[in-house]
């Protein structure tokens, strides 16, 4: 069933054609150099706006009139196809990989014209054209976007385990970054350095986790091997896998959509989407849910009051009415939506906002200190936050990301409607519902094993240590079914490594514990949570060892995840992989795919793939 949802909503229309006289013609396309399938390439029925994308599995289903006979295959770093139809209404292709294309920079995506149980999608007439998205900066092989903003990351170093034996930080599942990163390098553009969060890369993907079997609603997995980068250093990898909560077993939800209406989400990227991507998340509420509508540009206003989920038709009419146009007064917007989720508030249920927009905030109460303080205050008071970024150009990352976090929510780039689709109906538990909150890990390393370490990415996840026991510090959520993943790379004890340049101690021994020196422990693991609606946290405490496994032994998951955290590294042109090639970052994922039931793993392959020699200049 939800392969044929896919297919229905991507398969795309033409107004104006009559059903009739199409035909429906389905097909799976794949790499003709490995054989692996292609997630996102573009389908369109040549001489017409008829389009449609390929899904995670690489299969499309697309209607056709019957005077039409061609089909244009196109896809980043792929020589495009042109496929005579004829009478058979099932065509799978292979492409090929071109590598001459990688030095233009155009959008390649085709914009589409769709419809989903009567509902439109509309696509970028300039696009279509193959018209350059924005203007060209400096590098004529670059696109430039100067007005999109990014918090700056400095990258995580490392530290000695005798002077700072703990590393403490807040989780991290939000996924805007790996998208935001793609819609990048699809578009033939190296991402900016500060856009790349290499935890959220990683977090993008699931992995192979068991299910919790006691009362905890998380289960732990550590691993520990070779770094793939620097043979000297080891790799530790810490996974935690939320429980998952069957759909129907979730509270009731009380949500209140936010919409920004204003004249800058006016792109067939943005409020289009927007309309189209929210309309998936209406068709999962049930008749215990309810949803209201709040809209803001130059003013706020309330669109829809709160409505059951069961009056799916009302509340899908009431998007389709959206317009842009104005300026934006995201600050009354926040205000209003809080207000009517206080209005409606379920005592034992999930209760959140669901913001949309570009993070444009520019009339009213706008700056990030003012939006932070009512956003924690609504969070104390049982209401959540929930972030979904949209467009390009103008777009306000490092805002967005902000509000989130000090939200209790998670944070999402929407770039396609496959996009939407993950985050809003494959992952909707884990999107909407929190099963733990502030959660926290704090790693305390044995010095007789580890001479130093540093935490891969969460730059802006870092807590001091001191916050770990303080349970009025806030921190991160995990959701039904989610799981968080973090890496640290190690020097071991005796070994010389070139990114410690403090001298070795003449008065200090490495321990003088007897404890610290006859342990196989690495080190020891502890985390906290708190219920969703609960003000103490629990502590669980996860010592390491190292059983000295190697790189190919490791499990799919420690080499996928690895492989991920590669890229962002070489993305964001880290020292610490300057001699770790795109080249060996995609054999070991090619090596570590696993099952990838939803096609992202392959789909991430595909991309660096195509990519490396433009993410490398």
């Amino acid at each position: 069933m939800k392969k044929m949802f896919m297919f229905i909503v991507l398969g795309l229309f033409v107004s104006g054609v009559s059903l009739s006289q199409d035909r429906t013609i389905t097909g799976k396309v794949t790499d003709a150099d490995d054989g692996n399938v292609l997630p996102g390439v573009n389908v369109l029925v040549k001489g017409t706006l008829i389009g449609t994308v390929t899904h995670s599995n690489g299969f499309y289903s697309i209607l056709v009139p019957e005077n039409q006979a061609t089909l244009i295959f196109s896809f980043v770093g792929f020589v495009t196809r042109e496929v005579t139809i004829g009478t058979s209404s099932i065509h799978d292709v292979s492409m090929s990989m071109d590598v001459a294309q990688l030095s233009e920079v155009v959008v390649t995506s085709y914009g589409m014209q769709g419809k989903v149980s009567g509902i439109r999608i509309r696509g970028n007439s300039s696009t279509r054209r193959g018209v350059k998205s924005a203007p060209v900066v400096g590098n004529s092989n670059q696109l430039s976007y100067p007005t999109e903003e990014y918090k700056g990351i400095q990258e995580n170093g490392f530290h000695d385990t005798r002077k700072t034996p703990l590393s403490t930080f807040s989780i991290d599942v939000d996924a805007a970054s790996y998208s935001n990163v793609r819609r990048f390098l699809t578009q033939g553009q190296r991402p900016p350095a500060d856009a790349v969060r290499i935890e959220e890369m990683i977090n993008y993907f699931e992995y192979d986790y068991a299910q919790p079997t006691g009362e905890d609603p998380f289960s732990i997995n550590t691993e520990i091997s070779i770094a793939p980068w620097n043979s000297k250093h080891k790799l530790v990898h810490i996974g935690l896998q939320g429980r998952n909560i069957p759909q129907e077993n979730l509270p009731a939800t009380n949500l209140v959509f936010l919409i920004d209406v204003s004249g800058s989400m006016a792109d067939p990227n943005k409020l289009p989407l927007l309309k189209s991507s929210f309309q998936l998340l209406v068709q999962q509420l049930r008749e215990q849910d309810r949803v209201a509508i709040v809209v803001y540009a130059g003013a706020a206003g309330l669109v829809l009051p709160s409505t059951s989920g069961a009056d799916k038709k009302i509340i899908i009419d009431a998007l389709q009415n959206l317009e842009a146009g104005g300026s934006t007064a995201g600050g009354a917007g926040i205000k209003l939506a809080y207000s009517m989720a206080k209005q409606n508030f379920l005592e034992h249920g999930n209760n959140r906002v669901v913001l949309a927009t570009d993070g444009d905030f520019n009339v009213g109460e706008s700056s990030d200190h003012d939006m932070e303080r009512l956003i924690e205050q609504k969070r104390k008071e049982g209401i959540f936050l929930t972030v979904l970024g949209f467009g390009m150009g103008n777009y306000k990352d490092s805002k967005m990301e902000t509000l989130a976090d000090k939200g209790n929510g998670n944070y999402f780039y929407i770039d396609s409607m496959l996009e939407a689709q993950k985050a809003l109906v494959t992952e909707f538990g884990g999107t909407l519902f929190t099963i733990a909150k502030d959660v926290k890990l704090q790693i305390e390393f044995n010095p007789a094993k580890v001479k130093s370490y540093r935490l891969i990415g969460y730059e802006n996840r870092l807590l001091d240590d001191e916050d770990f026991n303080d349970d009025q510090k806030d921190a991160g959520e995990l959701g039904s079914g989610h799981s968080v993943t973090a890496l640290y790379e190690i020097i071991p004890t005796g070994v010389h490594s070139e990114f410690l340049k403090v001298d070795e101690f003449k008065y200090q021994k490495l321990s003088n514990t007897e404890l610290a020196t006859h342990t196989d422990e690495v080190m020891t693991v502890k985390f906290r949570y708190k219920k969703p609606d609960g003000n103490v946290s629990k502590l669980l405490v996860h010592p390491m060892m190292d059983e000295n496994i190697s790189l190919s032994k490791t499990s799919d998951n420690f080499r996928w995840s690895a492989s991920v955290a590669a890229v962002g590294m070489l993305l964001r042109d880290s020292e610490y992989v300057k001699d770790f090639s795109f080249q060996e970052a995609i054999q070991l994922a090619q090596s570590s795919r696993g099952t990838d039931l939803n096609g992202y793993r392959i789909e991430f392959i595909t991309m660096i793939k195509s990519s490396s020699a433009l993410a490398a200049k």
